[in-house]
């Protein structure tokens, strides 16, 4: 059953739909018709899912019901008081609002952090996703890079969200004085920069290690696993994806060359082409259990 509580806000984009999701107001959008995909936003400052995936949405949504909450902590959804951030947190809270819009199983795309949760989520709820993408993942162990730590540090500024927006794209043309002041002025909303800064203070390693989930299970994952990472990501290395394609066994791996972290933005024509394209081979097919017999040498990366 949903719980729908309002309809889109045509002023402001960002704004879509309200449900209560493991009891909290959670702000999501809702476009397109099929088998159900769910986006799952990175951890910027002043990050939505309508800025995240604003390009990917409607290219998705030609063949797909794509779905793109704000996670809590973040965008237009409910701060609760007192809310613990953490995997456990979020994992409930993205299972809650596929229960409250009656999805028995999603394909799973996750962003950055959001790539971190879907592991999360695929490896705690394995039969409620069907296919999962990992792009700029975090979600395993990593040294925490001076780009991560200079975005989980932000400190509410034009000049610093700037400087961020340097670090995420590596075509500085998509970077501007008008985005820097759109995503500044996003971090400034109210609550907005409290609950940012209570989710990763310094020091900064422990909550790249916190994200990480164990390698045997993600060894055990039975999904088919797309993993979509930019050569030139500054904020979450390039050897998480070769490390995740060395875990994954049912896994592929594409490298976009002259791409920062923002996959999804610098090359959206080819990202939801590729994705669209992988998610449309699955047809109904439901993961099954890895074989212990099934040949598992790992790739020469």
């Amino acid at each position: 059953m949903t719980h729908a509580l309002k309809t889109p806000d045509p002023a402001n984009p960002e704004i879509g739909r309200t449900v209560l999701a493991a009891g909290i107001r959670t702000n999501y959008h809702d476009v397109g018709q099929g088998f159900p995909v769910l986006l799952i936003h990175g951890s910027g400052p002043g990050v939505s899912a309508w800025a995240n995936w604003r390009l990917t949405m409607p290219r998705l949504a030609a063949r797909a019901r794509v779905l793109a909450p704000d996670m809590v902590g973040f965008g237009y959804t409910e701060r609760p008081a007192g809310i613990q951030y953490g995997m456990d947190t979020w994992v409930n809270h993205a299972v809650g609002l596929m229960d409250a819009l009656g999805l028995a199983q999603v394909d799973l795309v996750g962003n950055s952090f959001g790539g971190a949760l879907a592991l999360a989520l695929a490896i705690r709820h394995p039969q409620r996703v069907r296919r999962l993408v990992l792009m700029g993942a975090a979600g395993v162990p990593f040294q925490l890079t001076p780009g991560l730590d200079a975005v989980w540090g932000y400190e509410p500024s034009v000049q610093a969200m700037r400087r961020l927006l340097d670090i995420f794209a590596y075509d500085r043309r998509l970077v501007n004085d008008e985005l820097a002041e759109l995503r500044y002025r996003a971090s400034v909303r109210p609550g907005v920069q409290e609950a940012f800064a209570a989710m990763f203070p310094a020091p900064r390693q422990r909550w790249v290690d916190a994200l990480a989930s164990p390698e045997a299970a993600i060894r055990a994952l039975p999904h088919e696993t797309l993993i979509i990472h930019g050569r030139e990501d500054r904020v979450i290395p390039l050897s998480n994806a070769l490390t995740l394609a060395r875990w994954i066994h049912r896994s592929q791996l594409h490298v976009f060359g002259r791409c920062g972290h923002w996959t999804q933005i610098e090359h959206a024509e080819r990202f939801a082409r590729l994705v669209g394209d992988f998610l449309a081979e699955a047809g109904h097919d439901e993961p099954r259990p890895l074989d212990p017999q099934e040949p598992r040498e790992e790739p020469l990366l």
